[in-house]
């Protein structure tokens, strides 16, 4: 699962090794401070680690009745009417401009039936 938040992006998945386990990955350390106060336990401790070889460098691990949780309380934070516009505050341009590329790459995946067609104007020679 892939989320977009207004503190970051992640990729989230099941644990290969820890049943109810979720990994949660990210590009940038900030994308998963908001989640650290969602773990701890024994077997978790809230610690991100940093995994400069691999696809995500900051990994992760949360039970999932936590991560759970931490989505939960991501939909009573929404208190905007524009996600981008809400990022560009939280995170800047640096975040925001990659967001509009998403957003402008994902026209692609729209069904024939999501917009009217287009007319076309054609003007008098």
């Amino acid at each position: 699962m892939w989320l977009f938040t207004q503190d970051g992006f992640i990729s989230a998945v099941a644990h290969r090794d820890k049943i109810g386990v979720i990994l949660v990955r990210a590009r940038d350390r900030q994308s998963l401070d908001s989640l650290i106060g969602y773990c701890g336990s024994p077997d978790l401790p809230n610690e991100i680690h940093h995994t400069p070889r691999a696809d995500y460098p900051y990994r992760l691990e949360i039970d999932r009745s936590q991560f759970a949780r931490w989505l939960v309380d991501q939909t009573y934070e929404i208190d905007y009417d524009n996600f981008k516009s809400r990022v560009h505050h939280t995170r800047g341009d640096d975040f925001e401009l990659p967001l509009h590329q998403v957003w402008s790459i994902m026209h692609s995946v729209e069904d024939i039936d999501a917009r009217p067609p287009r007319r076309h104007n054609k003007t008098a020679v």
